[in-house]
């Protein structure tokens, strides 16, 4: 039988389970949409029913143990969307689970007064998208949910809950709470104050990549596996995705999912002063991550492939693009850039009148991915005005990076080699293998050499770039007039 480890992860769109050997081999993986609910109580409420999600896990982790074949599973550790969480009662029971897209405080956004502190303290500006305002939330409007509230969790360290027993809270996912000190790694009394939160609702800090205990004896039978299988505390799905690249301090890694994080490893704590920039904790000892986010992007691409090529594969996709000989459409589709005050909600295409006999589906997802890599530039170039980068390549993993085209746009954009390693698509997966071996003291597996893309000669992607400028500052105009 086979060695492996289990790693559960709770996107924003699907949870997933990957069997993943010691040596980082894929060896199965299974995935189901994540059910979510509205709450009529908010404009902007979404919520998922916890028992309902661990029933999926258990599931999902049963078909992906199927897929494997037959193996002994050594460790399970978990990853999630940040920003989400899970309220629990005094008996440890689940109450409600609070996905990232759930943005139940958005009413109360202006409740601090000096949100520049909270930007000091937490490396982000405060925002309804932070699980505080969650909670807060609930506070304002569930007031039945709010009297049973004894402690909450991330939705990652949730599902360690549920395996072993043991509710704690690991670093790199209290840093998206806006109550925990990022330079001093604690969880802040000033914040709590701020924000008017018991410090008694915060369970005890944990370190990614220790184990955090053995299988609960149910939870082991529900997901078919050894009750002498480790638990072992993992942390954000952005952190795992950067740790299977196996960058360096001071690398940039640009993980390409759902949203687009833009991540510059470092070894200091680095805030900006116009309060762009988040700065977070990485999953390893003393490392922080200073990013800037695109937001919805990959999202995009994957709703427009629904809609241009619904039956086609992404190899069709890209022996289309690459067929075209000049760009028929540009578009801005509400991706986040760092250096603007508020995100656009409305997007579209812009293309020449009338309609040309040229303009082809393609044409659209070109310009898709063109708003994609722009986006992904401009946030590069804040982060770059901040901190510098000098190396000559940058990271890239997540599904999206499936797309050469979007490769070989970000290189010609930054003028940067692209590597990628073997199993990009699935680096999470990677980065939760490489957790488990840590905490079992087992030796890593040295990465592969990576995949590299060249910047190229001869597009002048600076005038594409300057027209993709044009369009989204006239669509800004358009809808904010």
């Amino acid at each position: 039988m086979k060695e492996a480890h289990l790693i559960i992860d709770i996107g924003t769109g699907n949870a997933r389970v990957a069997v993943v050997s010691p040596g980082g081999e894929l060896l199965g993986i299974h995935r189901e949409n994540i059910i979510y609910h509205k709450d009529g109580h908010y404009p902007e409420a979404l919520y998922f029913d916890p028992a309902q999600l661990w029933e999926q896990v258990c599931r999902i982790a049963s078909c992906a143990a199927k897929k494997a074949g037959d193996i002994t599973v050594l460790a399970v550790t978990s990853t999630s969307q940040r920003e989400g969480i899970v309220l629990l009662d005094k008996k440890g029971n689940s109450l409600i689970g609070l996905p990232n897209i759930d943005h139940r405080g958005r009413e109360w956004e202006s409740m601090i007064a000096d949100q520049s502190r909270v930007y000091q303290l937490a490396g982000r500006y405060p925002g309804s998208l932070f699980s505080v305002m969650k909670l807060h939330g609930i506070r304002r409007r569930r007031e039945d949910i709010w009297r049973q509230l004894d402690s909450f969790t991330s939705i990652s360290d949730w599902i360690g809950y549920k395996l072993s027993g043991i509710v704690g809270y690991e670093h790199s996912q209290a840093s998206e709470t806006l109550l925990y000190d990022v330079a001093r790694k604690c969880w802040s009394d000033e914040l709590c104050d701020l924000y008017q939160m018991e410090r008694a609702l915060l369970p005890k800090l944990v370190d990614s990549g220790t184990v955090l205990g053995i299988m609960q004896p149910d939870a082991a039978e529900m997901l078919g596996v050894s009750r002498e299988a480790r638990v072992v505390v993992g942390g954000g799905d952005t952190q795992l995705a950067v740790m299977g690249a196996y960058p360096d301090t001071d690398d940039v890694v640009i993980v390409s999912g759902t949203t687009t994080p833009v991540i510059k490893l470092t070894d200091c704590y680095i805030t900006d002063r116009q309060e762009r920039t988040w700065t977070g904790r990485h999953i390893d000892a003393g490392s922080f991550m200073f990013e800037a986010n695109a937001g919805v992007t990959g999202l995009n691409y994957q709703r427009l492939k629904e809609i241009f090529y619904p039956n086609e594969s992404y190899d069709v996709i890209e022996k289309e693009l690459s067929e075209l000989r000049d760009f028929q459409c540009i578009a801005s589709l509400g991706s986040l850039l760092a250096d603007e005050k508020t995100p656009l909600t409305k997007g579209g295409f812009i293309f020449d009148a009338p309609v040309s006999h040229q303009l082809t589906r393609a044409g659209f997802v070109w310009a898709t991915l063109w708003d994609i890599a722009c986006s992904i530039y401009e946030n590069y170039n804040t982060l770059y005005s901040v901190s510098a980068h000098n190396k000559d390549y940058v990271w890239a993993c997540g599904g999206g990076m499936e797309s050469h085209t979007l490769r070989l746009f970000i290189a010609g954009l930054t003028g940067k080699k692209v590597l990628m390693r073997g199993n990009y698509r699935q680096s999470s997966a990677v980065g939760g293998s490489i957790l488990c071996n840590r905490a079992l003291g087992h030796e890593e597996a040295a990465p592969g050499l990576p995949e590299v893309v060249m910047p190229g000669s001869g597009t002048n992607y600076l005038d594409f770039y300057t027209e993709w400028k044009k369009t989204r500052s006239s669509l800004r105009q358009i809808f904010t007039t």
